[in-house]
């Protein structure tokens, strides 16, 4: 009886997440052909869900206000809950907005805190912008040795 139950619930977690895999890809055939209702009603029960995929799409859409009015806190918000599931580009894209000052107050050392994070996960943009916070010393000491 117990294995019966063990493997019905993991069927049903399994059926579950591809349902949400199916959602989400739903709501990017939508954003990738404008459709901005459809992405948002696709994405926003799976960000409200925890799915990082999802809350950084959302992130993406108010920020740049595509199908939403642009919003700049409510993308630090989807920013911030995927960053801190250690979704790589919501780091680097949180580093900006601190970086920026947009949607939060201009905070250098944050900016530094999660540039070094996407950097160790290997985005590109998050190494190059934490060599210019170092030769301007923006939030850490100057240090323009190579």
């Amino acid at each position: 009886m117990r294995i019966t139950v063990l493997t019905l619930i993991s069927l049903l977690l399994i059926i579950a997440s591809s349902i949400a895999a199916q959602d989400f890809n739903k709501g990017l055939a939508a954003a990738q052909a404008g459709n901005w209702t459809t992405a948002l009603k696709e994405w926003k029960p799976l960000a409200e869900d925890g799915g990082s995929a999802a809350q950084f799409n959302l992130a993406l859409m108010y920020n740049k206000g595509d199908g939403v009015p642009q919003d700049y806190k409510e993308a630090v918000k989807w920013y911030t809950l995927a960053a801190e599931q250690g979704y790589a580009r919501a780091q680097y894209n949180l580093a900006l907005m601190y970086d920026n000052g947009h949607g939060v107050p201009q905070d250098y050392k944050d900016a530094m805190k999660w540039y070094t994070l996407a950097a160790k996960q290997d985005v590109a943009e998050a190494h190059s912008n934490l060599g210019f916070m170092y030769s301007k010393g923006n939030g850490v000491l100057q240090d323009n040795v190579i």
